[in-house]
């Protein structure tokens, strides 16, 4: 049965799901989605990874960030500290949950949201499994591409996204390498061979960053989102196998 969650980030509401497996307690999952992204993701990817762990015994919370989805807050306010700080949120209201062995807790992100879950598990000790899908290494990277398009403005019009100009002054001091390497525990990265949004050497970036106790999948043929029905199963199947181990 899925829950629909509500708990507070920076003062404000931040909406989500909490998927509990038929026995709790259990381990704990949050997932963070990606840029413009929710908390069920293109073609449901979320929703059908949440499902397929619970069912396997762990309980999942997705939620959408502040300015995202059903939370609230506007877009224009995004940053990736922000992101970060609904991560922190999003264990404390997860680890609070009777359904949930709090010590047992781990973080999915996907895209820019495996940034953010980089950064949560450097810097958060109750983070015990990391698995990054696609995950963006090099954010400032975002910021060189984008900064010339502010020129004039505060806000971007990104097919009716308004990116505000703090989220490129913000993302140009992110580290997610150097956050994620204060992390210890266990972690898989999964990356599509043909990602065409985040280059795979991201993936052998976190894998270096990471250590020895880092696992990486590569999917083979699949692009930033695993969007057939082949490659989201894999990279499902290869994350379920690894939390279920960790976890």
């Amino acid at each position: 049965m899925e829950i629909q969650v509500t708990f507070p980030s920076g003062g404000e509401q931040v909406v989500g799901m909490l998927q509990p497996p038929d026995r709790t307690p259990a381990p704990g999952l949050a997932m963070c989605h990606g840029f413009t992204g929710h908390k069920a993701e293109t073609h449901r990817l979320f929703v059908k990874a949440a499902r397929d762990f619970a069912r396997h015994g762990l309980a999942v919370l997705r939620f959408d960030f502040r300015g995202s989805g059903d939370s609230a807050g506007e877009f224009r306010e995004m940053t990736v500290s922000r992101e970060i700080e609904d991560a922190g949120a999003a264990m404390d209201y997860l680890i609070s949950r009777p359904e949930v062995i709090a010590d047992r807790v781990g973080i999915l992100g996907l895209s820019l949201g495996g940034c953010v879950a980089a950064c949560q598990a450097g810097m958060d000790p109750r983070v015990k499994a990391l698995v990054l899908w696609a995950a963006t290494a090099h954010p400032d990277r975002i910021a060189d591409r984008m900064a010339p398009e502010f020129k004039g403005t505060d806000v971007l019009d990104m097919n009716g996204w308004g990116l505000g100009r703090g989220f490129v002054e913000d993302v140009m001091r992110v580290r997610p390498l150097d956050e994620v390497a204060r992390y210890t525990g266990p972690s898989l990265v999964v990356h599509g061979s043909n990602d065409e949004t985040v280059p795979a050497s991201d993936a052998s970036d976190y894998r270096i960053a990471l250590g020895g106790g880092c696992r990486v999948h590569i999917v083979e043929g699949a692009d930033h989102v695993f969007s057939t029905l082949v490659y989201e199963s894999e990279a499902i199947g290869a994350s379920r196998d690894f939390l279920v181990q960790v976890l």
